[in-house]
């Protein structure tokens, strides 16, 4: 937990960190996936406007608990799932950091390779994952010094490329092109919804440096206009790209340099790395994070040494470099099943953390509580350990995923809106449940020191 004396700043910064970490390449991809799903333009920016406000608005609900709680997002996790039973979505949550920090090295690896001519793949990559290393060690401050820089550069690089774009496209010719379907329009619904989910488990570890006196409504805004209106422009910038004709998705990187033209390809690919390295510091630090709040639900320990965090976070890049290295061939399928798959395990989580907070515990946490197996939370919740297990299973049926596709999803000709049911029957099975198991305390308590 952050202590009262060392906290600081208004959520004004949360407005410029999500901002920050959302004009970049990969929101630009997601974007234009749904074009790859067979959308047309116009309802792929109106599907991805709703997802960026339903998914942005959960988002920052887990946000708005930092600066009460203090603490990381995935600890405040025990006080539903127990304190080794949060060991399951947070080995998920593991899984997804390496995933997005991976995908970001892929693409800002091509970046610095262009930037600097080098020939062989890797070699950018591995760039890349040192300059996040450092800068997630170096911390929150910076990271969120990187985020305010992120924002001017991105807003800059993005009304350059939209210029470059109309002046060398016919864009208008883009709409229109496709027949509006229900099936496509849900799946461009959940894909930026997807997006915004995936940011839930880390959001809370940087409101929770903020001031304890800071107000609900503050930290929500801030963090829902930075974070939904940063996705929103990128991604419709992605939709456009797409959809006019460029061989952005063959070559995405590669095409916005090109688009840039040859006086300003450099600055551009700056721009992506600026960009991505923003959003990896968050993965790279939020994966230390988790991995820490994993470890120590079954060794008790409530406190890591400078030296051991950034050997943790060394550790995390190195992984994600790895990987990156492996899927780098065929990066936009796989990244298209990655963010969809995501969305299946992280809805579940996110209501039953949501439905507690703000409906059971009503912000009353005993804070001691969650570093002792023995106490108040318990080892394993087994309510919310089967709730989320529920979560998953419910939305089988109606999933449309390259991987399966569910009867259900069939008969309403393609429409994905697993999510939606998942959100649904999670939060009105585990509400009951959890208002007669658990124990709330009467007031928030406090570390005695």
């Amino acid at each position: 937990m952050v202590p009262e004396a060392e906290r600081y700043g208004s959520s004004n910064s949360q407005f410029t960190l999500w901002m920050g970490a959302n004009l970049q390449i990969t929101a630009i991809v997601d974007g234009a996936l749904s074009i790859v799903f067979g959308s047309e333009a116009l309802s792929a920016i109106i599907g991805l406007l709703l997802g960026n406000i339903l998914g942005g608005a959960v988002m920052a609900l887990h946000s708005a608990q930092g600066p009460r709680l203090g603490l990381p997002q995935m600890i405040s996790s025990r006080v539903q799932f127990g304190v080794k039973g949060a060991a399951l979505p947070l080995l998920l949550v593991i899984v997804m950091y390496l995933g997005f920090a991976a995908t970001g090295t892929v693409l800002s690896g091509q970046a610095i390779n262009k930037m600097f001519g080098f020939e062989t793949a890797q070699t950018g990559m591995i760039i890349f994952g040192a300059l996040t290393a450092i800068l997630a060690i170096a911390g929150y401050r910076f990271i969120h010094i990187l985020g305010r820089v992120a924002t001017v550069v991105g807003i800059l690089g993005f009304a350059y490329l939209a210029l470059q774009l109309f002046g060398h496209y016919d864009v208008a010719a883009a709409f229109g092109k496709k027949p509006f379907s229900i099936g496509t329009f849900l799946l461009t619904v959940a894909l930026s919804a997807g997006w915004q989910l995936t940011f839930a488990p880390y959001v809370a570890d940087y409101s929770r440096y903020l001031p304890s006196h800071t107000t609900i409504k503050s930290t929500f805004w801030s963090t829902f206009l930075g974070t939904a209106i940063g996705a929103q422009v990128a991604m419709t910038f992605g939709v456009l790209v797409a959809a006019s004709g460029g061989a952005f998705l063959k070559n995405q990187v590669g095409f916005l340099g090109e688009l840039a033209g040859p006086a300003m390809a450099v600055v551009i690919y700056l721009v992506i790395v600026t960009g991505k390295l923003t959003v990896n510091c968050l993965n790279a630090y939020g994966g230390f994070m988790s991995i820490l709040t994993t470890v120590s639900g079954f060794n008790n320990r409530s406190q890591i040494s400078p030296r051991a965090r950034g050997l943790y976070i060394i550790a995390f890049v190195i992984c994600s470099v790895l990987i990156a290295i492996a899927a780098s061939a065929d990066f936009l399928n796989n990244f298209k099943n990655f963010v969809l798959l995501l969305l299946a395990v992280f809805v579940p989580w996110s209501a039953i953390n949501l439905v507690d907070y703000y409906l059971v515990s009503k912000e009353k946490v005993d804070i001691p509580a969650l570093y002792d197996a023995s106490g108040r939370y318990g080892a394993y919740n087994m309510v919310a350990l089967g709730c989320y297990a529920l979560g998953i299973i419910v939305q089988i049926p109606f999933l449309n995923q390259k991987l399966y596709t569910g009867a259900l999803a069939t008969m309403m000709g393609g429409a994905d809106i697993s999510w939606i049911v998942s959100l649904l029957v999670t939060s009105l099975v585990y509400l009951p449940l959890a208002k007669r198991t658990m124990r709330v305390p009467a007031a928030m308590i406090y570390p005695k020191n």
